[in-house]
């Protein structure tokens, strides 16, 4: 998974995350949907666009993700700021953050910009200074875990988990552990699903996406062998394979193959 499409997900799922980072108070979230957002006739893309549900005077937040240097990240960013604005022709004023996981890899020349810096309408976030993760709250904590290096990140992902019990709104609890959950899939993808697990309590695991996908999964594919065990029953009885397929949901192909493999064992034990 690309970072930037980690925390479009991040910021899509959780928005009250980008306004605690960048100071404000999580609740402003309500008043924003995030997007992400394609400049027209152009091969430009915003990573991320947090709108104002209404024209108060309340900015719009472009928001850029960067992992990687980028030379032209700032003379690029203004460049789709710029067409944004004249297309859209938006009331509210804007606002621009920039996310870095670190200091060495802000590579932009800012000289022609200087003064959108110095007053802080574009602001640059190293999620490698944003404090004591023991300190942090929860949530701003689990974004740093994405920068935080492999031998701690799993120490911390744990220490996170169990302060997720302290969160007494359980949709954010749940959203915090899919989040974490998440994070730990994009740092380690060989981490193998019986090593995510131990990670997690029962009460916890069955909270997370991956859990919930992978139960989705078994109960899907219990109904799929119990039509499957249904087929020749329902032949001997003297239903068509059509009337198979369509009483089971299922193909008339699917239903044809499990005949035939069942004629072939009958032949091969004869």
């Amino acid at each position: 998974m690309k970072t930037d499409i980690l925390f479009y997900r991040l910021f899509q799922e959780i928005p009250s995350i980008f306004f605690e980072i960048i100071g404000n108070t999580p609740d402003e979230a309500n008043n924003y949907l995030f997007s992400s957002v394609e400049i027209k006739q152009t091969s430009f893309r915003i990573d991320g666009l947090f709108l104002p549900i209404e024209i108060t005077d309340r900015p719009i937040y472009f928001v850029e993700v960067k992992f990687q240097q980028d030379d032209e990240i700032y003379s690029r960013l203004i460049a789709e700021i710029s067409l944004y604005l004249r297309q859209n022709k938006p009331k509210n004023d804007w606002s621009a953050v920039v996310l870095y996981p670190n200091r060495s890899v802000d590579t932009g020349d800012i000289k022609h910009y200087c003064e959108f810096f110095a007053s802080q309408r574009i602001k640059r976030i190293y999620l490698n200074e944003l404090g004591d993760t023991a300190t942090l709250p929860v949530s701003i904590a689990t974004v740093k875990l994405v920068v935080e290096d492999a031998e701690i990140a799993i120490h911390q992902a744990q220490e996170l988990i169990k302060k997720t019990k302290q969160e007494t709104n359980s949709k954010l609890q749940q959203q915090l552990l899919q989040l974490i959950e998440t994070i730990l899939v994009y740092k380690f993808p060989n981490m193998s699903r019986e090593e995510i697990e131990a990670m997690f309590s029962l009460s916890e695991l069955k909270q997370t996406r991956f859990y919930q996908e992978a139960f989705q999964e078994g109960k899907e594919e219990g109904e799929r062998t119990g039509k499957l065990k249904a087929v020749l029953p329902m032949l001997t009885a003297g239903l068509t394979v059509e009337q198979i397929a369509q009483a089971l949901e299922l193909s008339a192909e699917e239903v044809s193959q499990i005949v035939q493999q069942q004629v072939s064992n009958s032949s091969s034990e004869e």
